[in-house]
């Protein structure tokens, strides 16, 4: 049995197909229909995805990617409802790795977790040979996707911490948009225009940087960023 996935959906319909259709791919998967229930598993058993509804009663898919994101740094696909963008733009600042839109043909949801999975095992070999990045008070560790800030821990979502390990591994090189984007993939840049800039500028204001008097990431004009530490 390969990688154990956790599906968090009330249709009950829904899940029982999703879990027809992969386990034929050799993926251990497990459904749950109570957002309540479903984070408890989380804190217990040892999931190496999770695909996450964002409409459910009592508990909605973002509430439930918050309390996923304080326990565990685990993958998450989230389920959002036409394609809404407003969905796909929240879940993904909340730490979401990537979304489909319902409905959805089951081999696309295959691709993605597959293309997630990839991304993380990928990630993680990277941390084993460099277990801890640090430059001037920023520490990175990629095995945990943990950051902190002269010793504080640093509230990154996945895609920002993504970007600040791809900034710290280029230092002194000017990265442009189309190459930040080209690299970390899986993640949906086309939902607005300026995708890039609102990361950099979100990540700036974490880490307390001044795009005027820069110490982390300095804006090359016309070219893209750059990583100074």
């Amino acid at each position: 049995m390969g990688d154990t996935i956790l599906i968090i959906d009330d249709d009950v319909n829904l899940n029982d197909l999703v879990t027809t259709y992969l386990s034929g791919f050799d993926y251990g998967v497990e459904s749950c229909s109570d957002p309540t229930t479903a984070v408890d598993q989380i804190k217990t058993k040892d999931f190496q995805l999770i695909i996450l509804d964002v409409m459910m009663p009592g508990m909605d898919g973002f509430t439930v990617l918050r309390k996923i994101r304080d326990i565990s740094r685990v993958p998450v696909i989230m389920l959002t409802a036409c394609g809404e963008l407003t969905d796909r733009v929240v879940g993904l600042e909340l730490g979401a790795d990537d979304y489909l839109a319902k409905p959805f043909e089951p081999r696309e949801l295959l691709a993605r977790i597959r293309s997630v999975l990839r991304r993380f095992q990928n990630a993680g070999q990277a941390a084993r040979l460099v277990p801890e990045t640090k430059e001037h008070g920023l520490a990175l560790q990629p095995e945990k996707k943990q950051a902190r800030l002269d010793g504080q821990p640093l509230d990154l979502t996945s895609m920002e911490f993504d970007f600040l390990e791809l900034m710290m591994a280029n230092k002194g090189r000017v990265l442009s948009r189309d190459y930040i984007m080209d690299r970390l993939k899986g993640y949906e840049w086309e939902a607005y225009d300026r995708s890039i800039d609102i990361l950099v500028s979100r990540v700036r204001s974490k880490l307390g940087d001044s795009p005027a008097d820069p110490i982390f990431i300095k804006t090359v004009r016309g070219a893209g960023y750059m990583f100074i530490g």
